[in-house]
């Protein structure tokens, strides 16, 4: 099939993948007098009473609002909010075919901060969660900061958060078919935007303490001269602070037990491959083309590999992740989403194996029906055990 003529064919049918279909019928005046006036005006001075009550009356508990300023759609960059709505739309089906979640598109009209944080934050009451989608590094790091401190509903960032929960999961997985350990192995990144320094982070978080991280410009290291005005990737060089700071990808790769790619496409060789220890994991994830192609990649003496695709093994795709992580937050009634519920998600997502594990199957399936209901009641415990969950 030609997906991009077929696509845009089924586009202008469709005029758009989402209606608003109603859970009630009008089809008298009683009816009419119960969902409109003068009947909803009970429902709503209750709210107005205790404003918690919008959980129960309305349906906000099962609401998500994706949200976007169209600067990183995709690999076609910024294209926009109004070009942004056809995946908006597609990440709105996701969330209801995969989790049950009703998700509504919002695509801001600017680019500036305050602009972005200011409108998500006065919609807040609406939804019972906001998915941030598709905006570029590093103000994608302060919309989310500033709105999990402004809001008292989850704030997600899928392009960063699910990413590191489906890797985090597949690492712990890869790490058992190779017997190494997560606090010993030696880990190369290749791109510190928003989905790199998340990976590295919820890495860190589980255990990982030998990293180095690549950008556009090289190795980050502390005093890169550049990292002068990035307190992101400063942050990151701290944590990591490298003993190679010159030579690149290449010369970080030497030894390093594990690779994860989201950055460029071939920016992998074999020749690096067989620098690095043996028995290696790559996850080079780039779309459509990874770092380097999983058949070089095993050819070279790679142990493990996955990329983004569906057309290879171990393909890690974002949807095993953030509707199960919605679901349980959403059931939990919670008022973030913080790290323990991610890493709850990492793990329970990677227990879904069992003892199919192998090389080439270290995550499940995304169409496998058992993975939201696992990661919703594992982040929904975690949301308890940690205190903030409401319901």
């Amino acid at each position: 099939m030609n997906y991009p003529e077929e696509s845009l064919k089924r586009h202008r049918e469709w005029r758009g993948k989402l209606s608003i279909t109603p859970k009630m019928e009008i089809r008298s005046r009683e009816d009419l007098s119960l969902a409109y006036t003068p009947g909803v005006a009970q429902p709503c001075l209750e709210i107005q009473a205790h404003p918690e009550l919008s959980y129960e009356l309305t349906g906000r508990w099962n609401t998500v609002a994706v949200v976007t300023d169209g600067t990183a759609v995709l690999g076609l960059g910024d294209i926009g909010p109004e070009a942004g709505m056809p995946v908006m739309e597609g990440k709105c089906v996701l969330f209801k075919a995969f989790g049950g979640v009703d998700a509504i598109p919002l695509c801001v009209g600017s680019k500036d901060v305050d602009d972005i944080v200011n409108t998500v934050a006065l919609l807040q009451g609406s939804f019972g969660g906001v998915n941030l989608e598709d905006i570029s590094a590093p103000r994608c790091f302060e919309v989310e900061r500033r709105l999990q401190a402004r809001c008292s509903i989850p704030i997600f960032h899928d392009d960063q958060h699910g990413t590191a929960i489906v890797v985090a999961a597949a690492v712990e997985n890869a790490l058992k078919v190779t017997g190494k350990k997560l606090s010993e192995i030696r880990a190369v990144f290749s791109g510190a935007g928003a989905a790199g320094t998340a990976i590295f982070k919820l890495l860190w978080s589980m255990g990982l303490r030998h990293a180095v991280l690549c950008d556009i410009k090289g190795i980050v290291y502390p005093g890169r001269p550049d990292l002068e005005s990035d307190p992101y990737l400063r942050e990151l060089a701290e944590m990591t602070r490298p003993s190679v700071t010159q030579g690149g990808l290449a010369a970080a790769l030497a030894g390093a037990d594990l690779f994860v790619g989201v950055s460029a496409p071939n920016l992998v060789t074999p020749e690096m491959v067989r620098s690095m220890a043996s028995e290696p994991i790559l996850f080079p994830m780039a779309n459509p083309t990874p770092e380097i192609m999983p058949d070089l990649a095993r050819a070279a003496g790679a142990a493990v590999v996955g990329t983004g695709r569906s057309d290879f093994a171990n393909q890690i795709n974002n949807v095993l992740a953030f509707p199960g992580v919605f679901r349980g937050a959403l059931d939990a009634r919670a008022s973030r989403i913080n790290e323990e519920m991610k890493l709850a998600a990492a793990h329970a997502l990677a227990g879904l194996v069992g003892d199919k594990l192998s090389r080439d199957y270290i995550l499940p399936l995304a169409f496998d029906p058992a993975v939201c209901p696992a990661v919703a009641a594992a982040v929904a415990q975690a949301a308890r055990d940690t205190g903030v969950a409401r319901a």
